[in-house]
């Protein structure tokens, strides 16, 4: 027995004197950390897919009526980050009950829709973004029971906001301002197009 104590003895001095002399070597750092963000930030690269609800409101050139209404569409994109900077394109399409009549006439957008270049800021899963690119869509003038119709193409700009929800769900809130270019109407004998403010709220899912 009385071995076994010195031994224990010896063992437990042993383990005291290496625990004394590792405390006394210097610290090391580990390895710099080379990922370039957090690895619980949110990330907001790769598709996209959603869906939109909103209500436009504008006015026709050379004719008195304001069209308005709901719009609701779908829109597809792609995101590239880099850090906080987001950088993407986004396309929609949109149909739209906004129309309003004025005397004999009555002007409606039956449908337009965007392809858009975005750059954003991230805060984590939030990313606040401007947007501008072409729009395109169809003007409609009624009267008298006739009526005649142009697609022109146009421009928009705009800002917005997106959340992230989930992993995968997204939410956002965007305002657009559309120009649709003039158009010659048979109808009203003038060059006629259509300007519009868009509010619109989406989801989005991110594959």
């Amino acid at each position: 027995m009385t071995r076994i104590a010195l031994g224990a003895a010896a063992l437990l001095a042993a383990g005291w004197t290496v625990a004394a002399q590792a405390a006394d070597l210097p610290y090391r750092s580990p390895a710099p950390y080379t990922v370039n963000e957090p690895l619980n930030a949110y990330s907001w690269a790769g598709p996209y897919l959603g869906a939109n609800l909103g209500y436009a409101w504008g006015s026709v050139d050379n004719n008195p009526t304001k069209p308005s209404g709901f719009a609701g569409g779908a829109q597809a994109g792609y995101n590239w980050q880099s850090g906080p900077w987001v950088f993407g394109v986004e396309g929609d399409i949109q149909a739209s009950s906004a129309d309003d009549t004025f005397a004999p006439w009555k002007f409606s957008n039956p449908w337009f829709g965007t392809v858009r270049g975005r750059v954003g800021y991230a805060f984590n899963n939030v990313l606040i973004y401007g947007t501008g690119g072409l729009a395109f869509g169809e003007l409609r003038a009624d009267t008298f029971g006739l009526s005649e119709s142009h697609t022109t193409a146009g421009w928009t700009a705009g800002v917005g906001a997106e959340v992230g929800l989930a992993q995968n769900w997204t939410a956002k809130i965007e305002y657009l301002y559309v120009d649709l270019a003039d158009a010659n109407f048979n109808l009203t004998g003038m060059s006629n197009g259509y300007q519009f403010g868009l509010v619109r709220v989406g989801v989005n899912y991110h594959f």
